[in-house]
Order: structure tokens, then sequence, then C-alpha cells
């Protein structure tokens, strides 16, 4: 008798036209770490009371099905649903080509001047992480991760990623300066209503269920300091089949970047790094949830969506009093997680970048150890943020370099 195992297991995800249109063309399969979905359905006791003194049982309501997505941060994996979460695809980051730049500073940061032109109305942002690459640069500041951590019209101030030096020269021309890989942020209008279909494959028994319209409800994100980054999705469903063959034909192979690491990226509080950060917290809830049943059919018509909601928490070590500074005077600041998967500067990386948070909290910890502080946060969208400016009017902006 076959037993399906869950190594022989799996997952293809593909993004639909529509609501009520499943997917078939263009899927891929998903690592994971953990992939559950269900269908459960509403029962209801029925509670009459008849002669024989006996229960007559439950009655069947509404149909749901529920997903949950685990696995390891990696560049361009998961770039499907937090585009989706976020209500925008992720488009190309902006570029400036023949630019005449002066490399100075000594480290950990260094500015990146350019002699004419703005970056502002170029559209770059404080939170970007770019490449200097062509021109006649020297080769330890050509394509290496470069995060934005201060912007004016001339100057960029930045922090190489991995903290890998860069070497002072200029002016040199003939540079291009890119934001590397693609972005997506919370917008204020257009904003995106991305369906699904997932399938799970049972290869062990032919079998394969179906989900579709589905929608990514939430993500919590774990970035510890020792160990891999790992995500987890949240989906809603309005249906699932059962089936003797594939629904989704020829999905593409999973993707095939390197899972990613907090410790080799860089905690950017405030315009300023911080080296004392133990561990790091982010929740992306976009508050789905199936629509209430209506009379005459078992399953949802669709679902419903709320506001976008980002928070989380970090802890650190505590060896000083400015953040707990930034608790009690409650003071709004900005807040960048950048993570990499490797030492050198020019590493696959994901940024999730904040330009205002509000610090809700500092919790102390106890014992004979070191004393860390839990420093809970919550996100807003920055209203002071937007074109030519350093900021995005945003909540959250994400950066893949893959996807």
């Amino acid at each position: 008798m076959a037993i399906a195992q869950g190594i022989s297991k799996r997952v293809a995800i593909v993004k639909q036209s529509g609501l009520g249109v499943p997917g078939s063309a263009g899927s891929q399969y998903r690592r994971r770490t953990s992939s559950v979905w269900q269908a459960p359905t509403d029962t209801f006791e029925n509670n009459e009371i008849l002669s024989h003194q006996q229960s007559t049982g439950v009655t069947y309501g509404l149909k749901k099905a529920t997903g949950k997505v685990d696995g390891l941060l990696s560049a361009s994996t998961y770039a499907l649903e937090f585009a989706a979460l976020l209500r925008k695809g992720f488009t190309a980051g902006v570029s400036t080509t023949a630019a005449s730049v002066t490399i100075a500073g000594a480290g950990p940061t260094y500015t990146v001047t350019r002699a004419a032109g703005s970056f502002l109305t170029d559209g770059f942002k404080a939170g970007d992480v770019i490449r200097l690459s062509v021109g006649t640069l020297n080769a330890a500041n050509i394509n290496k991760n470069l995060l934005v951590i201060g912007l004016t019209a001339l100057v960029a101030t930045v922090k190489p990623v991995n903290g890998v030096a860069l070497v002072a020269e200029g002016p040199i021309s003939g540079t291009t300066i890119s934001v590397f890989g693609k972005k997506s942020i919370a917008p204020l209008t257009g904003h995106t209503n991305d369906y699904f279909s997932v399938e799970e494959s049972y290869a062990d028994l032919g079998r394969y269920e179906l989900f579709t319209d589905c929608q990514v409800s939430q993500c919590a994100l774990s970035l510890p300091a020792t160990g891999n980054a790992t995500a987890s999705f949240d989906w809603v469903a309005l249906a699932r089949a059962t089936n003797a063959a594939a629904a989704l034909t020829a999905p593409t192979a999973e993707t095939t970047t390197s899972a990613l690491t907090a410790v080799n990226g860089a905690v950017i509080l405030n315009g300023a790094s911080v080296t004392n950060i133990t561990g790091a917290s982010l929740t992306i809830n976009g508050n789905v949830s199936a629509l209430d049943a209506v009379l005459g059919a078992n399953t949802s018509p669709d679902v419903q969506r709320g506001r976008i909601t980002v928070s989380g928490s970090f802890t650190a070590l505590f060896d000083g009093v400015t953040v707990q500074n930034l608790y009690t005077g409650q003071t709004p600041v900005a807040l960048v997680l950048v993570i990499t998967d490797n030492q050198t500067g020019t590493s696959d990386f994901v940024t999730f970048s904040m330009s205002k948070i509000k610090i809700t909290g500092d919790a102390p910890d106890d014992g004979e150890k070191a004393v860390v502080r839990t420093y809970p946060f919550t996100a807003e969208i920055n209203t002071a943020g937007g074109a030519a400016l350093a900021s995005d009017q945003t909540i959250l902006s994400i950066q893949d370099s893959a996807a």
C-alpha cells in the first residue's frame, strides 16, 4: 500500500488572471520547509430534542480553505507573495548613467557624490541598496552592495553591506548608479488584487489537490542573529478540488538562490548602523479573510481585504540608552533590515525598509548573562515621503536583488 511522503510532495503556484479563473500554464514549484493546506467545513450540532433522546448529528455549512507555507527566505523565491501583500508588483530599480562621481570616506560609511543631476529627482531613496558600475572605477568600488542611509540631491551616504571597504577616488566619469534588482512598495493608488492557484501533488499516490482563488493574508518573518532567516505565509482560499491529474501543467523548477541570513546583513535604525541587535521579527498583514456565507451557496463568493499593517520587534544588548530614548521620547524613526546570503559585497539580498516606525516598549530580560531588551514596533505610512524626496510615501518597501 502506497503512503504519501512529505519528501515526495511538491507544491506549485501560479497567479490567476482574476477571481474564478483557475490558473494552468506558467506555474512554478515552491521551495518550502512545510506546506499545509486544508479544506475545513463549518458544522452545526443538531441540538433538537426527540423522543429517543439521542443526537441526530451535525449539518454541514460553509466550505473553507486555508494554507500555511513556511520556508527559508531567499532572493526571488517569494516575490509573488510579497507583491501580493503590498498590492504592487516588483519593478526595476531606478538608475542614472554617465554620472561623474566622487567616493570619499574611510568606513564604515562613505559618501558617493555626483557632480550634476539629482538622486532625489531620479527616484533614489534612503533604504535602497545601490551598485556602481561601468566607468573606470577602482575594482573595490564596482558592483558592491551599498545601502543608502542618507540622501540629498548630490550626495548619497552609504554603508557597504557586509562591511566591504571602498576606495576613495574621483571624480570618475561615465559611472552608472542603479538600485539593484527590483522593488515593491505599498502604493497610494492602483492597488493590485492578486489571486493564485496552488496545487499540492502527492507523487506516491498520483493524487493532486488544487486550491483556487487563493490570496496571501500574512507573512511572518523571523530574522535570528544565528540561523537562517525564515518566512511563514498564511493563505486564504475559496475552494479545493481533488484530482487524479495535475491541473498546473509543467511547472518550472524551484528557485536556486541561496538561503539568506540576518547575520550577514545590516540593521539601520534612525539613519545609523546598529551592531547590538540579537534578533528581529517582522509581520506584514494584509488582513485578508473569506467573506461570510450567502444563502444558496456553500462556498464564499470572494475574500475581503483590510488595511496593510506592519509590525515587529527586535532584541538588542542593553549597552546604552540610545534605543530606549527613542521609545521614551516617542520618536518616529526609520528602520531598514537587510538580509543577505554571504559575507561578500556582491551577494544576493532582500531588504525591508520602513521609513517611519514607532517603538512601543523596552522590556528587559534577566539572568546570568548579558541583559537583552525587546523593542516592539509598529510601522505607519510616511506621509512626508514621496516623489523627489528621500523616502517613499509608503508603510513598507521591499527590494529583492533577484526578483
